[in-house]
């Protein structure tokens, strides 16, 4: 059956605000850029009871064949609404992007209670609960991007699993991280994740061996950080050695590392002023730019993306690994 029309169906019913018939839940449409549509859903998992808000950009108009899918993991005290400048831009270049909003570590640990316990909601928003919670909501994002009208445009052998920050940490338990329990691991590997980028990982606190924890992770994998990118949360300290350390210990077969020179934790953000107001525009342009270039070369069989954004980016670059 061709997909075409259906695909034509979903378009025509976002633009007319009817895609929560196809998604569930009130969604809105707009278009932020020349060829992309974004489309907010209100998704809510009955099994859990927990709500699951997305934001998803699409390629507009669609093209005929299925799209590769990014879906992305806000780090703590983010929303859907963050990291546009990403999902905007790989959608205009033809990949879908899913931004979910994780409830119990979404911007709320900012505002919601006492501004004198915002720490101690911050380690709420951190407890091993939480981080188990982040894994499911995308499972629960995938069945319903991968089911329906939507698996009409979705192509499931196509998808990458990406976050910044806490949501590297979701990432890579996507990807094959595994921790152990009364002396059991816990697997949260999503088989339908063949690829992982990872943005300011930090390690997984209170662990004894992060080889143990990382060994297992074999998909793809991309890994992005700064020399000033520094976590300073109280109890949650994390600099650069943690996303080199990550790096060096994961399993993955094919793995990149691009650091960039200055920068900071947030300069990855939506925040615009961090890191240098020069530098945070560069930095925000060359991200999104070495995103597009592994998703095409771990799926397009380009393998000289990396090579090419590399000396596009050199002066950016206190160190790239390929």
């Amino acid at each position: 059956m061709n997909a075409n029309p259906s695909r034509r169906r979903f378009l025509q019913s976002a633009a007319a605000l009817g895609a929560a018939s196809l998604v569930g839940g009130g969604c809105t449409t707009r278009t932020r850029l020349p060829n992309v549509a974004v489309i907010d859903r209100d998704w809510s998992d009955a099994v859990r009871r927990r709500p699951v808000p997305a934001r998803l950009y699409l390629p507009e108009p669609l093209p005929p064949q299925r799209v590769p899918l990014l879906v992305f993991s806000h780090g703590i005290g983010g929303s859907r609404e963050g990291y546009s400048y990403l999902g905007s831009y790989l959608a205009s270049e033809g990949i879908a992007c899913l931004h979910l909003q994780h409830v119990g570590s979404d911007r709320r640990v900012w505002w919601e209670g006492a501004p004198f316990s915002v720490v101690d909601r911050l380690q709420r928003a951190a407890a091993e609960a939480e981080a188990r919670a982040r894994v499911d909501d995308v499972r629960f994002a995938l069945d319903r991007m991968t089911s329906g009208e939507l698996a009409t445009i979705i192509d499931e052998h196509r998808i990458v699993a990406a976050g910044h920050s806490y949501g590297a940490n979701t990432t890579l338990l996507l990807g094959g991280a595994r921790v152990e329990r009364d002396g059991r691991p816990i697997e949260l590997r999503d088989e339908r994740v063949q690829a992982i980028i990872l943005i300011s990982a930090p390690p997984f606190y209170g662990e004894r061996t992060m080889q143990s924890i990382l060994s297992p992770v074999r998909a793809p994998s991309l890994h992005v950080t700064a020399t000033d990118d520094v976590i300073r949360i109280p109890g949650y300290y994390s600099d650069l050695r943690d996303r080199l350390a990550i790096f060096d210990l994961i399993g993955s077969e094919r793995k990149s590392l691009a650091v960039f020179e200055g920068g900071s934790h947030s300069v990855f953000t939506d925040r615009n002023l961090t890191g240098g107001l020069q530098r945070n525009g560069e930095l925000k342009r060359a991200t999104r730019e070495l995103a597009l270039a592994f998703v095409r070369e771990s799926f397009d069989a380009d393998g000289l993306a990396l090579a090419a954004w590399r000396e596009r980016h050199r002066p950016l670059l206190a160190r790239f690994v390929a």
